[in-house]
């Protein structure tokens, strides 16, 4: 689904990403934790062609094919999806229109009024949310759950083949928590994949990863099972810069 060779990546002339691997199966679910400045979020910005982060040098591959020359809304069209830490608000545009100029953008052909109508009343009850939530414009006034959960309806509205979670976890209580994690699971499967950027173990309880890959300065320094999200939360990130400080 995804490889990632070599990738360095800066931003206002700071190298961030600094000759980054990854490989993602098709139907897998990666987890990449971490510590504050280690480069999750830069990662996730390269990956769907953020204009402010310049590539200079390695490869991104997506099923096959290289996206290190394509726009955002190209790499979107061919089934990557970003759900962000802190979604914007677009005052003046309603959820529901905002989601069919979205989906109507990556389809082939385009959903008739009454097939979105259908589509978006399925979606909104696997997330457990008001019908009326689709009149309201997009994020303005949202809780953060709210956002979080708005942002994981895309992603079951669009069905990307690739999902990248930038800490969509992040300041959600417990029940919004577990909604999320039943929208991500909603779409698990053989063509299905998702990175999990996370700085806690407790979204994991929800979306069990296949892999877990711990970050440290631009570079995956160690990947492991479920239980490598364990000893993190046992040990903390001290314990990998004990570790693994020399090697990034």
């Amino acid at each position: 689904m995804l490889k990632i060779e070599n990738l360095h990546a800066e931003i206002d002339g700071n190298e961030i990403l600094k000759g980054l691997d990854l490989e993602v199966g098709e139907g897998e679910i990666h987890a990449i934790m971490g510590p504050n400045g280690s480069g999750k979020s830069t990662l996730s910005n390269v990956l769907m062609g953020h204009p402010r982060y310049e590539v200079t040098g390695g490869s991104i591959i997506f099923r096959g094919q290289d996206v290190m020359e394509l726009e955002a809304d190209e790499r979107a069209r061919l089934g990557m999806f970003l759900a962000f830490q802190y979604p914007s608000e677009v005052p003046g545009v309603s959820v529901a229109n905002f989601l069919r100029t979205a989906v109507n953008s990556v389809r082939e052909e385009e959903l008739s009024v009454m097939e979105m109508y259908k589509l978006l009343q399925e979606k909104m009850r696997v997330m457990e949310m008001d019908p009326k939530f689709a009149e309201r414009y997009l994020n303005e006034g949202f809780s953060g759950g709210e956002k979080k959960r708005n942002e994981i309806l895309q992603m079951l509205m669009l069905e990307p083949k690739l999902a990248i979670m930038d800490e969509t976890d992040s300041g959600l209580d417990i029940d919004a928590l577990q909604v999320v994690s039943k929208g991500v699971n909603e779409l698990r499967g053989p063509e299905f994949s998702a990175v999990v950027i996370t700085h806690y173990n407790r979204i994991l309880r929800y979306i069990e990863p296949d892999r877990v890959h711990v970050m440290l300065n631009g570079q995956i320094v160690t990947s492991g099972g479920k239980e490598l999200a364990l000893a993190l939360e046992d040990k903390g990130y001290d314990w990998v810069r004990q570790e693994f400080g020399s090697v990034a």
